[in-house]
């Protein structure tokens, strides 16, 4: 392997108005940046402007687009909310859009909502092992009602730090591991 520098998508998973998913995915970079130890980038699922697939002839420049930047990535860390239960229609929708872009390639979750938005983590886990993405073991899990101010102020509890560095660990030892299956 060179000593060429990992780089991770950091994926948000929302694309609705009034959205916190920018807010929890600019920490988490900001968090990663500090550890130099790959190129951490923000991936916006709503910069694609995919259509709902099976809508279209599939000719929108959004969905080239969206794989050449997964294949471009080493690995993953999805910003997920929790609706119902689930993750979103956009980001389920943009998981279906590329599906080979994803394979051989490493995944941490950092979940909000209610319960920490651990059920919407669970149910993309198996969307993952589908996809053939290697999700890591640690998720930090924030709180609506403790990591947010009025539910729309991203205000994190310092105790997430060591979680989200202990993810941030994982994803790069994968990431790394993975990427030698891919050449």
């Amino acid at each position: 392997m060179t000593n060429e520098k990992l780089n991770i998508g950091i994926i948000l998973g929302s694309t609705r108005q009034g959205r916190v998913s920018p807010q929890v995915g600019e920490w988490v970079k900001g968090v990663a940046d500090k550890r130099g130890d790959a190129n951490y980038e923000i991936v916006d699922i709503a910069d694609y402007q995919l259509p709902f697939l099976g809508t279209t002839d599939g000719t929108e420049p959004g969905i080239p687009a969206w794989n050449e930047k997964l294949n471009s990535l080493d690995g993953f860390v999805f910003i997920v909310q929790e609706y119902n239960h689930s993750i979103t229609g956009a980001l389920k929708n943009a998981l279906d859009f590329a599906r080979e872009a994803w394979n051989n390639k490493a995944a941490g979750i950092v979940s909000y909502g209610s319960t920490g938005g651990a059920r919407a983590a669970e149910h993309l886990r198996g969307i993952m092992g589908e996809l053939m993405i290697a999700d890591v073991r640690v998720h930090p899990t924030l709180s609506l009602f403790t990591d947010f101010e009025n539910y729309t102020t991203f205000k994190p509890a310092d105790l997430h730090l060591n979680n989200v560095n202990a993810m941030l660990d994982q994803v790069f030892a994968w990431s790394g591991a993975l990427k030698t299956l891919r050449k």
